[in-house]
């Protein structure tokens, strides 16, 4: 395969190679013509002119006494989108649009005649609470498919978003952080809001003359009212492709935007859980790095990193694993969040479309373990450099593409017999690239994007790291939406593939883990091969869609991977040799009518086969949903599993068959932003091998006064799993094979609780507490194994005419004789608890540039025991043994005007 292995050769260098030649073609292209004002297939009339600031520029103080806004036109002619969409609003609102040089400004007189009931709470940045907001969102490229909100509340805190499609809520980036102006003040005539926007903090097209979406909201909380300037129908597809229109805006002199963002920080470590004699107990230490963003043109970004920081991180929620997959966390890292769906495509929300780049591959825990007496193993990877480009052309090409490099990482152990500390590589030094280009076409704004990911690693031959990982691995492919009618209608789909290259060791342990389990017995379709050096595979979709309507949704789709598909190096995949079909149809009525404001009916069924024409799981689904008038929602819904054979369970081994089924569920929740609010979930689910299972959780959130709130989401879960797989053995029957493929019944229970506490002496300056005790149980019985492929059927150990006996030892494992044969299965019931808490200190002292002061604490304990857990387990969880981070952080922004 020589072009794929040319192309795995060097996957980062092309990737770098690709940023640096990118900018330079684009910085060298000439200015584009003025944009046009108006947009085919736009369906709002509402057109506003921001008016040239002449003199000096308003000063941001939420007071409208400054001569420039006499200049600006007023928008009043608003409209309630709900409760009664399309009325006049109870309350009136004022907007002007001013600009200078350097930024935009908007000033909103928000009305009330009973400015006494307008909520002041306060909040860090982007948090919810029950004050009323004002928003307004630019399409600044007028793509009629992305947009940047900016929102104030009556308290004062900012919140910001992108969104990256053509949907106010899917493909919404809460994470994008600009830095930015505004303030506000309540009076005698309701409250007013002013904001400074810079124009650095946007992305738009160079243009003479620039027209722009622009949407003006605002959400009287108390009232549960959103009013709108350029109304979008309740029944209707779309966000930004709705806007009004912006225009006006002339003479920007192009600005080379330059932002550089350099860190301090600080750390010591205390650990309880090991003893005195362990010498890598406490650590302490102090790092440097920074972020630096420079504008390439108006329209793309340049973003790059060296030794990026993640310590005011929240941690991810802990979790009993007992399956052969991996536990998929969401990324945290802001570097890797802002501009991320420009990189993945994120914002196309197909379903199950491959998810070619998973960022936390990047900085992950390093692959390889060590064992010692005492071990000091990094957590994760460190990331030396990083870079990325991001951003949108006149032409409607969306550019992303990233470069990053990981280090060799060594683990250290320690031998008391003979006092020796030892380094051993865990991780070998990589090198990651990822490019996604989408272009959009035609009055629709349909759009085709192509992705490409690549991870290099640099490996000695015939070492451990050799034989554990892929030296080079390449995946990527074309995606498609073609929509229609504004939306209503979309056709989704791609086509792609992945190939990865390395040792026979590595493609050996590859075949055989379980995204692929190439070993399988009874697969014809498949074949295991220990001398392989690569595998190539590929992947394929496609999907109709109704997103809109007033009485009618529904989507269809079928999908396929391939058994020798494999994207995890650089993304994520549960499994290959799949093919998928789903399907759904939804009757709803968007009017409110005597009995509820909204409901809402769903069918669907999903069903799923290998490339062997097994089928490997089939359900089907009702649902429905209400949203009444004082705005509670209520849904329930419940789904039938038809027994299949499963291509996984026995984790390498024959097909096994799985049971029949019925889950059903339903969840109440209360009105949102209001001073307090709930919900509560249930579901529970039954089968006919004797597995069930119930659900529980609950979320309430307080605020006791306009500065504190404090949130509790307990959940509670019961679950009897009776095909939990344990291990396999030698000396089976010809049935099965000539293995023995053991499971048992387990029994599991679990508790937690997330408790959060928030205190903000001003929206800039804010301590969270976060604290999450955790506890787990599991009790295994009724063991056996496997009686014969495609079989429902178990031959439980110690069972009357089985032939077998089970003895249960002293220390929890288990002796099992089977004629001449005797097998030792492990001890495996548990009792585990964590606690989990962080309490930060959060100050934005200057606008862009912040202070950290964290205290994070991680506790873990467990006893091999399988008692059901109780409410006492998450105190006993807050007294086990465990570590404590004190981390301190201090950055500084430079370049923003």
């Amino acid at each position: 395969m020589p072009r794929y292995s040319a192309i795995a050769g060097r996957p980062a260098t092309l990737a770098l190679y690709a940023l640096i030649a990118c900018a330079g073609v684009l910085r060298a292209q000439p200015r584009a013509p003025a944009a046009r004002s108006s947009r085919a297939g736009a369906p709002s009339h509402k057109v506003a002119r921001a008016s040239r600031i002449t003199g000096d520029a308003p000063h941001v103080d939420g007071v409208l006494d400054d001569a420039a806004w006499a200049a600006a036109m007023p928008l009043n002619d608003f409209v309630q989108r709900i409760p009664n969409e399309g009325v006049q609003p109870s309350v009136r609102t004022e907007v002007r649009v001013l600009y200078d040089d350097r930024a935009l400004y908007v000033y909103a007189r928000l009305m009330r005649p009973d400015p006494q009931a307008i909520r002041t709470s306060v909040t860090r940045r982007d948090g919810d609470s029950d004050a009323e907001t004002f928003t307004v969102s630019l399409d600044t490229y007028l793509d009629r498919r992305t947009a940047y909100s900016f929102t104030v509340s009556s308290g004062g805190v900012r919140g910001d978003a992108y969104h990256s499609q053509d949907s106010e809520d899917s493909g919404r980036e809460p994470q994008f952080d600009p830095v930015w102006n505004a303030r506000t003040r309540v009076d005698s005539a309701g409250w007013t809001a002013e904001m400074r926007i810079p124009f650095s903090q946007l992305r738009f097209n160079a243009a003479d003359e620039h027209t722009w979406g622009m949407q003006l909201s605002r959400y009287v909380a108390d009232k549960a009212e959103r009013i709108q300037w350029a109304l979008i129908p309740l029944d209707a597809a779309g966000f930004s492709s709705r806007f009004g229109r912006l225009e006006g805006i002339r003479g920007l002199a192009p600005a080379r935007r330059v932002e550089l963002l350099p860190y301090v920080a600080s750390e010591a470590a205390y650990r309880t859980s090991d003893t005195r004699a362990n010498p890598f107990l406490n650590r302490y230490g102090a790092r440097v790095g920074g972020d630096l963003k420079v504008g390439l043109g108006p329209n793309l970004t340049l973003d790059a990193t060296i030794n990026p920081d993640f310590g005011q991180v929240e941690s991810d929620p802990a979790i009993v694993n007992l399956t052969a997959f991996e536990q998929v966390f969401e990324e945290r890292r802001t570097f890797f969040i802002e501009g991320n769906e420009l990189l993945t495509g994120r914002g196309q929300s197909f379903i199950g479309r491959p998810t070619w780049f998973y960022s936390r591959r990047i900085g992950a825990l390093p692959h390889a373990s060590v064992q010692g007496d005492y071990v000091d193993a990094p957590t994760n990877t460190t990331i030396t450099t990083a870079a990325k480009m991001t951003g949108r052309l006149k032409s409607g090409l969306s550019v992303g593409a990233l470069a990053a490099f990981t280090p060799r990482e060594f683990a250290r152990t320690f031998e008391t017999d003979d006092g020796v500390t030892t380094r051993t590589a865990v991780e070998p030094p990589s090198a990651f690239g990822v490019m996604r280009l989408q272009q959009e076409f035609g009055k629709q704004q349909s759009n085709v994007g192509l992705e490409l990911t690549s991870v290099q690693r640099t490996l000695d031959a015939g070492s451990g790291l050799a034989n554990l990982l892929p030296t080079d691995a390449v995946a990527g492919g074309i995606d498609w939406k073609l929509r229609y009618k504004q939306g209503m209608y979309e056709i989704t789909g791609w086509v792609g593939g992945s190939y990865v290259r390395g040792s026979t060791a590595s493609m050996t342990r590859l075949q055989r883990n379980s995204a692929h389990f190439f070993q399988r017995p009874d697969q014809p379709h498949v074949r295991f091969d220990s001398t392989r050096r690569s595998l190539m595979g590929s992947s394929a979709s496609v999907r109709l869609d109704k997103n809109a309507g007033r009485f009618t949704l529904g989507g269809i789709q079928i999908s396929a991977r391939s058994p020798e598909f494999e994207i995890n190096d650089a993304g994520q995949m549960r499994s290959g040799d799949d093919i998928d079909f789903n399907a759904d149809i939804q009757l709803r009525d968007t009017k409110p009518n005597r009995f509820v404001r909204i409901f809402q009916f769903g069918t669907a069924t999903q069903a799923g086969w290998n490339y062997g024409g097994i089928r490997q799981y089939w359900r089907f689904s009702e649902n429905a949903s209400a949203t009444l008038h004082n705005f509670m929602r209520v849904t329930a819904g419940i789904t039938r599993h038809v027994g299949s054979q499963s291509d996984d369970l026995t984790r390498g081994g024959p097909l096994m068959a799985t049971p029949n089924g019925y889950q059903v569920s339903t969840s109440i929740s209360s009105r949102g932003n209001v001073p307090t609010t709930w919900s509560a979930r249930a579901s529970y689910f039954d089968d006919t091998f004797g597995g069930w299972s119930v659900t529980t959780s609950t979320t309430l959130t307080v605020r006791p006064a306009s500065r504190w709130q404090a949130s509790m989401d307990p959940t509670w879960s019961r679950v009897v799993d009776p095909r939990q797989y344990i291990s396999t053995r030698a000396g089976g029957s010809s049935a099965t094979y000539g293995q023995r493929y053991i499971f048992s019944f387990i029994e599991r229970s679990t508790l937690s609780t997330r408790f959060r506490l928030n205190y903000a002496f001003t929206p800039n300056f804010t301590v969270e507490g976060y604290a999450e005790p955790f506890a787990a149980s599991g009790r295994f019985f009724d063991h056996g194994e496997l009686s014969a492929a495609r079989s429902a059927e178990q031959r439980v150990y110690g069972a009357v005419g089985t032939g077998t006996t089970m003895q249960v030892n002293t220390d929890g494992t288990r002796t099992v004789r089977d004629g001449a044969s005797t097998l030792v299965l492990p001890a495996l019931d548990f009792n585990r608890l964590s606690f989990r808490s962080n309490l930060v200190l959060r100050w934005e002292w200057l606008p862009g540039s912040t202070a950290f002061l964290i205290w994070q604490q991680n506790r873990t304990g467990q006893d091999p025991v399988g008692r059901l857990i109780g409410a006492g387990d998450l105190l006993d969880a807050t007294r086990t043994a465990g570590d404590n981070f004190l981390v301190m952080k201090v950055s500084w922004l430079f370049g923003v005007r």
